[in-house]
């Protein structure tokens, strides 16, 4: 990866990727079924990030080429903790966490600013040519991360902290 980010920078061109997320330990029961689903949440917050295109979690779009009878996560007892034997569904069924690990995934468009010469129009609509100039970032990737994380541990405890309130 970092190779290949090199690379593009003396390209003078950009790369987008995919930041995969994987969230340990989160309690069933975080979410709401309708207006407040937990996937939603995530989806919401990642998608808010600058470049951030796309969002899925669980089997995402690799789920459609399975069958019900495939895909779906099957619950059982482990010794007084129910579980799913696999995790398809990414760890949130019907916008409510399940306890099993929560992973999602999102992809980051390459950053359009870029050296070589492109076309484009001005302001009165006439074709002209726009380059790139000065320090630009080739790929958004490794600033990501962390905002990915912070993204998710917001929606995590806010989703936490209205749980909580229920009980209350």
């Amino acid at each position: 990866m970092i190779q290949l980010i090199k690379d593009v920078r003396k390209d003078g061109d950009t790369i987008g990727g995919i930041v995969s997320g994987l969230i340990l330990g989160c309690p069933a029961g975080l979410g709401e079924p309708v207006f407040d689903k937990l996937h939603a949440d995530l989806g919401k917050a990642m998608l808010s990030i600058n470049a951030c295109k796309g969002f899925e979690y669980g089997s995402g779009f690799g789920g459609v080429d399975k069958r019900g009878s495939q895909h779906n996560d099957l619950f059982y007892n482990d010794g007084g903790t129910i579980r799913t034997r696999t995790n398809h569904s990414g760890g949130i069924q019907g916008g409510i966490s399940n306890g099993m690990d929560i992973y999602f995934r999102a992809a980051f468009k390459p950053v359009a600013t870029i050296i070589p010469a492109q076309e484009s129009v001005n302001e009165l609509g006439e074709s002209v040519l726009v380059e790139g100039r000065g320090r630009h970032d080739p790929c958004v990737l490794p600033r990501a991360v962390p905002i990915v994380e912070a993204m998710s541990a917001l929606v995590m405890a806010d989703h936490w902290l209205r749980q909580r309130m229920i009980k209350l």
